[in-house]
């Protein structure tokens, strides 16, 4: 097993230069942003267009004609229950599963028809933070987020240990915590290591499945503001899977749910409420669902007025 050799935190700069980035693109926990707009540009470029997309496991079909747009720079929170294949579909867009039928095309690649070099290059533009880490166990943190860095066979190890101290950083991490091991380290440090890894290799587009599951609501609400930052300051795409609304509202431009095998609507959270249907209702309309939709800004919340007032 490769060793790292980390520099002493107590001589490493709080805050390094990046060695990766041409600005000082800061972003660590951003507490005080204001919510991110449910408005984009018209004419953002797409940077996922899913069409017509089926998966089948067998006889059990998970998708059917799905169709999914993601333009640049939103914050896409993919919902639905449980077995809808929220998941299944992050796996298809990052090619770990191929689609039965259909096609995705991501940076104007379509997915299923490109070879192994192209594919190559296309995740390297894009990171994923997995639901519980994903962190290699027997690796230190420092190996851990080095790891991408490493398979490039480019980098010198200095230059290497700059960067991971500088995404460290980002995290909101300590140096001192390059040393430490996975099992050392909380369920939010585990998800911020994760995060410093995913954006190693300085990605286009983030991938998080369940950023906040299994964190209390003060690091919840920390590592929100954390990925609102790196949104902001990396200029981010960003496709998350979550159940968890406060997230939802807290960070999403636009919902994506999924029920019937297919995405019924992708849209504003307040023009999603509006379509009727099951799952919608249950999910957005029940009494943890209204209480969440009180923190959307006043001038959003008109919209749906009347819903939360008779919470249909």
């Amino acid at each position: 097993m490769r060793e790292s050799t980390v520099p002493d935190p107590s001589t490493t700069p709080a805050t390094p230069a990046s060695p990766a980035l041409g600005s000082d693109a800061r972003s660590g926990a951003t507490a005080g942003c204001p919510p991110i707009s449910s408005t984009l540009p018209g004419d953002a470029e797409p940077v996922i267009e899913v069409r017509d997309l089926t998966k089948r496991y067998g006889t059990h079909t998970i998708h059917e004609h799905l169709d999914l747009t993601v333009r640049q720079s939103e914050i896409i929170a993919l919902v639905g229950g449980s077995g809808s294949g929220k998941t299944t579909l992050i796996r298809q867009i990052i090619g770990l599963e191929a689609p039965t039928s259909g096609h995705i095309s991501v940076f104007g690649h379509d997915i299923t028809m490109i070879d192994r070099n192209t594919a190559h290059l296309l995740r390297r533009r894009s990171g994923m933070l997995f639901q519980r880490g994903a962190l290699f166990s027997a690796l230190t943190v420092f190996d851990n987020i080095a790891q991408p860095l490493r398979e490039l066979h480019t980098l010198s190890e200095d230059l290497i240990r700059d960067v991971v101290m500088y995404k460290l950083d980002m995290v909101g991490l300590s140096g001192r915590m390059a040393n430490r091991m996975p099992a050392e380290l909380s369920g939010g440090m585990i998800k911020r290591v994760g995060i410093a890894r995913a954006i190693a290799l300085e990605p286009e587009l983030l991938f998080l499945d369940e950023p906040t599951a299994g964190l209390d609501p003060q690091a919840s609400d920390e590592f929100v503001d954390m990925i609102r930052g790196l949104h902001r300051s990396l200029g981010l795409t960003v496709v998350m899977v979550t159940h968890d609304l406060d997230t939802v509202m807290m960070l999403a431009t636009r919902v994506a749910v999924l029920a019937d095998r297919k995405v019924l609507v992708n849209a504003p959270v307040e023009d999603a409420v509006c379509v009727d249907h099951p799952f919608i209702r249950s999910f957005f309309l029940g009494e943890r669902g209204r209480r969440a939709l009180l923190a959307l800004p006043a001038a959003r919340r008109t919209k749906i007025s009347e819903l939360l007032d008779d919470g249909k």
